[in-house]
């Protein structure tokens, strides 16, 4: 659910694959840590969790759907960060309960993705793909927009 400093960043002119394979795969690591933190979340914030997550992994099958239609392999398991975010999650429902106070992690996991998604937007010229990414990102944007307080 946090995104990890050490996680890769692109070269500074990423390939449409590569960018599209980074989203991908930060999604997929997204997708472990909501995961997690649907296990562990106090019931009023598992509804939050639930749809961050429902969102999530629709936008990972998409994004895995345009690799693989591109002849590329898109992978299911993302990156070891799926399994820090797991972990952290973990770690952190040792000591504090997944709830609403958790909120500033998942703002910062989300702008993580939205970072990855505006790469591969830039990068990608057919417009088809370039909407679809675009509709992605508006519907996250409209999630935090409806859970997600303004900082």
């Amino acid at each position: 659910m946090e995104p990890n400093p050490l996680h890769p960043t692109l070269d500074a002119d990423p390939s449409p694959t590569e960018a599209l394979s980074e989203l991908h795969t930060r999604l997929l690591d997204t997708v472990a840590g909501f995961d997690k933190a649907l296990e562990k979340a106090e019931p009023d914030f598992a509804r939050i969790v639930r749809a961050f997550l429902d969102l999530h992994r629709d936008h990972a099958n998409a994004t895995g759907d345009m690799l693989a239609r591109a002849g590329h392999d898109p992978g299911r398991d993302g990156s070891v960060f799926g399994t820090v975010n797991r972990g952290l999650v973990e770690v952190r429902s040792w000591f504090d309960r997944i709830d609403i106070e958790q909120m500033d992690a998942l703002v910062q996991a989300e702008k993580h993705l939205l970072e990855a998604f505006d790469i591969a937007i830039a990068s990608i010229a057919d417009d088809q793909r370039k909407a679809a990414l675009g509709a992605m990102r508006d519907a996250q944007i409209a999630l935090m927009d409806q859970h997600c307080p303004p900082s």
